[in-house]
């Protein structure tokens, strides 16, 4: 095993465990860190199908906890929002889309750990539900990464974590086969994208199963606020490295 493929199977141990945990965050750890080794271009994909794999199984496991009325309405405008976010992606300007993939972590981590508490929805907001399920279609096209305007969109309706894990769960499951078949047409799933992905199934599914034990026993959010501290630090790393290009 060379030394590029044992740190993309670490990252994506760490990054599945925290989304089968937490429920999201994958993809805004796996793609900034696997960024630093592999192209942005096999990092977004790859981190792509194993969101289908994380959501098929926790899917499974847990169908009776999920919204399906807030998951239909996000879908809708995702569906709109993943071919733009893929034209991103596929463009040239690879110190662009570095640079703004730190700013989307940036600015994600950086609310969560100094933010205020969001303003709470006692009902389903269809002007909100339409605006984040567009911005988390293009972030996934571009990045792989829909989960930050979901995230936000649940801690204003204040789902429960139960509620929360399954139906960002459901959401994710035909939002990631979507954005897949975008990446084959874009010519994006190449050969190495399937390569890490195989080999990363060895440690993607005991992180599944684990990270739901987790899920049952974590209390709080101190956690998760390390996540994102490290997030921040992953970000401005980024940043550096698109300034340089």
């Amino acid at each position: 095993m060379n030394a590029t493929l044992f740190y993309v199977l670490a990252v994506v141990f760490f990054a599945t465990l925290i989304r089968s945990t937490f429920g999201f965050g994958e993809a805004l750890i796996a793609v900034p860190l696997l960024a630093l080794r592999i192209p942005i271009g096999v990092a977004a994909p790859l981190a792509v199908l194993l969101s289908i794999t994380i959501a098929a199984v926790v899917v499974a496991q847990d169908w009776q906890k999920i919204h399906i009325r807030s998951t239909g309405w996000l879908l809708l405008p995702t569906l709109l929002g993943i071919p733009l976010g893929i034209l991103l992606l596929a463009s040239v300007h690879q110190h662009i889309v570095k640079a703004a993939l730190a700013i989307v972590i940036l600015a994600f981590s950086g609310w969560f750990l100094f933010g205020t508490r969001p303003p709470e929805l006692h009902t389903d907001s269809h002007a909100w539900l339409l605006g984040c399920g567009f911005f988390a279609g293009v972030l996934g096209g571009a990045y792989g990464m829909n989960g930050p305007p979901l995230v936000i969109y649940g801690a204003m309706r204040r789902w429960s974590p139960q509620h929360f894990r399954a139906t960002l769960q459901g959401y994710f499951l035909p939002a990631s086969v979507v954005a897949m078949v975008g990446y084959w047409f874009a010519g994006l799933w190449v050969p190495a994208v399937t390569h890490y992905y195989l080999l990363s199934l060895a440690v993607a599914i005991p992180a599944i199963f684990l990270g739901r034990l987790v899920n049952r026993r974590l209390r709080g959010d101190v956690f998760l606020k390390y996540v994102h501290c490290g997030l921040i630090c992953i970000g401005i790393i980024l940043l550096i490295q698109a300034a340089r290009t």
